[in-house]
């Protein structure tokens, strides 16, 4: 896919002043638009890139409008409308609230936690190696991501309350 084309698109969403149509990540992309017009825009230099052998799983492809699209399709082919979708282990969802993915964040601390219960149990380890195992082997596991999450005081007693608990 030519960069250049997605990148000098007129078409995306204003973000800081920046102009955002798209986000790439190894052999993932997420277009980003204001309308259907432009998505359509924006999917067609898409698929200008299976010229140089790069092809668009059509099967693969969903689509999340932020309004009642019953259908969309690409080349002949139904396109599935989603209300949310995970992309880089984050959940996504089209309302914007993040407290499935919080709860979901901890939830899978909690397992990590589980999972290291022997070795903090035991007492060949000092208080702050089993401190330092908890941080970056527990954390981290409930943190990735949180740069997008929209926190709500619900939320931060959760994780203040999962923090007490480990």
């Amino acid at each position: 896919m030519c960069k250049a084309g997605l990148d000098g698109s007129k078409a995306g969403v204003n973000i800081a002043g920046r102009n955002i149509n798209n986000l790439r990540y190894a052999d993932d992309t997420t277009l980003m638009a204001e309308s259907e017009e432009e998505l359509k825009d924006l999917l067609m230099m898409v698929k200008e890139s299976e010229k140089a052998g790069l092809l668009l799983n059509v099967e693969k492809t969903k689509i999340m409008p932020n309004s009642n699209l019953c259908s969309w399709q690409i080349d002949m082919e139904e396109v599935e409308a989603v209300t949310d979708f995970i992309f880089l282990g984050s959940k996504i969802s089209s309302d914007g609230d993040c407290s499935h993915e919080i709860k979901r964040r901890l939830l899978l601390g909690r397992k990590a936690m589980a999972n290291l219960d022997k070795l903090v149990k035991t007492k060949d380890l000092t208080l702050s190696t089993k401190v330092c195992i908890v941080r970056t082997m527990v954390f981290p596991v409930v943190t990735y991501g949180c740069e997008s999450w929209t926190i709500k005081k619900a939320e931060r007693r959760r994780i203040d309350a999962f923090e007490l608990w480990c």
